[in-house]
């Protein structure tokens, strides 16, 4: 399908709805709502051995929304990539809307890892996250799940699952399970937190 704009509202209907859209080369935006879905149980994240010493290392800091676009063109800088220019733009609007949020590990007054995604009632929806520095976004998506359980969030929806992604608990269940938990997720109102902070 063809977009010149993305608006938030379309996005939000969207998510809603348990789909979402990736920018082609050609410009054209696919929707997609995969059967079987990616997920990552929050009450059932695994902490490997390695992220486990490299959350004890000093010297991380941890910031919310500090600065969304640099996350975004981080996880966009690669060979191939579907946020395209449309795809940035439309999720640049989610974020001033107060919709899409960055978790973001810093180092050494550097931006070193971090991960982007959707809130919208109880549901995160995880879009990308990327790495300058070893383990960094692993140590995001770490704290995304402590933010999330701690802020009332039961589902944290991965699209589609990885290798990378199996590595911390994640698990594929079918479309209609995942319907059933993002309408249960959808009638919570729970909030993304401003900092990391209680």
């Amino acid at each position: 399908m063809n977009h010149t704009n993305l608006p938030p509202e379309l996005l939000l209907e969207a998510y809603a709805a348990g789909i979402f859209p990736m920018g082609m080369p050609d410009g054209e935006i696919h929707w997609y709502s995969p059967d079987p879905r990616g997920i990552l149980p929050l009450d059932g994240f695994c902490t490997p051995h390695g992220l486990r010493r490299a959350l004890k290392r000093s010297g991380w800091e941890i910031r919310i929304d500090s600065d969304f676009d640099a996350v975004l063109n981080a996880c966009a800088a690669r060979e191939e990539t579907w946020i395209t220019p449309l795809i940035a733009r439309s999720y640049r609007q989610l974020f001033l809307s107060g919709h899409a949020h960055t978790v973001e590990v810093w180092r050494d007054g550097k931006l070193a890892g971090g991960l982007y995604g959707v809130a919208l009632g109880g549901a995160f929806f995880g879009e990308s996250m990327f790495h300058h520095v070893t383990d960094a976004s692993k140590i995001a998506l770490w704290h995304l799940v402590q933010l999330l359980r701690k802020h009332g969030f039961t589902l944290l929806d991965t699209q589609w699952n990885t290798l990378h992604l199996k590595q911390f608990g994640a698990m594929e269940i079918s479309r209609d399970e995942y319907l059933s938990q993002l309408r249960l997720a959808l009638g919570r109102q729970s909030h993304f937190p401003k900092s990391v902070l209680p």
